[in-house]
């Protein structure tokens, strides 16, 4: 089982659901899992769950990204891994350099350091960051650090604009209930941007919490 493999199954239900496929992405996860473990098995690899967690929340983030890269280049705007900017620290491109200066927190004595975000969608002509955004199965994974960051950023006039956004498939149903809210959900509506979330199931939806299909419309309106 590879990425491309996971794409496949993706465009195959595409064929099926259309614009609503992202509604079906654990379902398309459940069947590559199956194939995944027959995969790893066949090559001596014995801790298979393990082996799927870390493949699954890799290749999340990846899918993601290749979901919504055509849509974002379709506004205008363009789209990068943020693995790409953490991984080398002095850039030939002078418009990943600006990108990653952009992007930065400043700790005083201890330096500049970047968020850890997923996904960073800017616009290349100027190097301006839009929204950053953390890609997770659930949301105890990542739900309080995403908000810590927006806080951070919050704090200097060179990052207090960009949109912190946190997309997710909440497969434990964290968000799917305003009130009583849990944890997770008041992370979401007071410390972040916005959350997206890409289910079938049934949603309290909010101005912060909303199914993913909202997600582009979000964006146009993050840039006029």
């Amino acid at each position: 089982m590879t990425f491309e493999d996971l794409i496949n199954l993706y465009e195959d239900k595409k064929k099926i659901y259309k614009d609503n496929t992202y509604k079906y992405i654990s379902e398309i996860l459940k069947e590559a899992k199956e194939k995944h473990k027959q995969f790893v098995s066949h090559n001596g690899v014995n801790d298979t769950e393990q082996s799927w967690r870390a493949f699954k929340g890799k290749n999340l983030e990846k899918m993601i990204e290749y979901i919504i890269s055509d849509e974002v280049k379709k506004i205008g705007l363009s789209i990068i891994n943020g693995n790409k900017l953490e991984r080398k620290k002095i850039f030939e491109d002078k418009t990943l350099d600006l990108l990653k200066r952009n992007l930065c927190v400043d700790y005083g004595e201890y330096g500049l350091h970047l968020p850890d975000v997923d996904i960073i969608i800017y616009d290349e002509k100027t190097s301006k960051i839009i929204s950053v955004l953390s890609i997770k199965v659930t949301l105890r994974e990542r739900i309080a650090q995403t908000g810590y960051w927006k806080l951070k950023l919050m704090q200097s006039s060179v990052t207090r604009h960009i949109k912190v956004l946190f997309i997710t498939l909440d497969e434990d149903e964290t968000l799917s209930i305003k009130s009583p809210a849990k944890k997770g959900r008041a992370i979401a509506e007071i410390d972040t941007d916005g959350c997206y979330i890409l289910t079938e199931n049934n949603v309290e939806e909010s101005n912060k919490v909303k199914l993913f299909s909202d997600f582009i419309n979000d964006l146009k309106k993050m840039i006029k």
